[in-house]
């Protein structure tokens, strides 16, 4: 009988749709129905991590439910980030990825088991120069810097983290862009390269902020310069290499997507969560004393970001991988 009641009313429905609210919508009313996690495609601890934990704490009271981290560590980011791609579209499994993720591994020749178009953004949370760090004994002022470098083209050496990581890229970009040489020195993250820095056997490191002050703040190595587009309130004398040039700027950034199809209600929802969050004074303070600075937006501009960042990177990224 019930049955036979809905086909009957079918055709009024097809020929009314308002009456029926779409199912879109109807999963955006429900969400979220149970804890939202937020996959961080790194090992706990590191700055990626931080800025979801930060930020999670802040979304869940505008969500009503709890917000996890799900650490997923490995390959280039690419472990956590198939992860998400492959989760439901609900919004309740979300990624916190950084610039390598989105922005250098889909440019790389190797294939990847997931796609640019697996994602739906949700907000860009934040934007993060990297500081140029010189050891103790090298001129601490960028003009004094450049002068030496210029002097002995090649002899001071500089560390990173392969030739198409982001750091190497900001390297590149700067010293390129001042008209000086170093030597690379392949390693296999900051660590090793703040001890080095430290121990007087590297010259130079290009890392993010939170490494970078560590090495600043312990007075054996010191910020010349930064590479974004503004100068930091934590270190406000010290200026970026943009200043030389505005094709200077090289940063990398935090954001969090959904997997694809996710409701646009549903993204909504959690874009607001987030935005709200990112306008917290104390998140602000904590980012700012991390060497980056909180952003914010709709979904739609982050995909612009998105978009903008990989076609200002495909021809770096194809020179120094041959490809193309």
């Amino acid at each position: 009988m019930l049955r036979r009641t809905i086909l009957a009313g079918l055709p009024g429905l097809l020929a009314a749709p308002t009456l029926l609210p779409a199912a879109p919508a109807r999963a955006a009313e429900a969400f979220p129905g149970r804890p939202v996690s937020i996959v961080v495609p790194f090992p706990p601890g590191g700055a990626t991590d931080v800025m979801a934990r930060t930020l999670a704490d802040r979304m869940a009271p505008a969500l009503g439910q709890p917000v996890m981290i799900d650490n997923k560590p490995g390959a280039q980011t690419v472990i956590g980030a198939d992860a998400v791609a492959r989760a439901p579209a609900d919004g309740h499994t979300l990624l916190m990825s950084s610039g390598t993720t989105l922005t250098l591994n889909p440019l790389l020749p190797d294939k990847l088991p997931y796609r640019f178009e697996d994602f739906a953004p949700i907000v860009l949370c934040s934007k993060l120069p990297f500081a140029i760090v010189v050891r103790d004994g090298l001129p601490r002022d960028l003009d004094g810097f450049i002068r030496l470098a210029k002097s002995q083209p090649g002899k001071l050496n500089y560390g990173s983290n392969g030739p198409t990581s982001f750091n190497n890229i900001a390297a590149i970009v700067a010293f390129e862009g001042l008209g000086i040489r170093l030597t690379e020195i392949t390693y296999r993250g900051d660590a090793q390269q703040l001890t080095d820095l430290m121990a007087g056997t590297l010259d130079v490191i290009v890392v993010g902020g939170s490494s970078g002050l560590a090495a600043h703040r312990s007075g054996r190595g010191h910020i010349v310069a930064w590479t974004g587009d503004r100068r930091l309130a934590v270190t406000p004398d010290i200026p970026n290499v943009s200043e030389h040039g505005p094709d200077m700027v090289a940063q990398t950034w935090f954001g969090l997507l959904a997997p694809a199809k996710t409701p646009a209600g549903v993204v909504a929802k959690l874009n607001a969560a987030a935005q709200k969050g990112l306008e917290n004074p104390a998140l602000q303070e904590r980012l700012l004393s991390e060497g980056q600075y909180a952003a914010g937006g709709t979904p739609e501009e982050f995909a612009t970001f998105l978009r903008s960042e990989m076609d200002r990177w495909r021809p770096l990224v194809r020179r120094l991988t041959g490809a193309g």
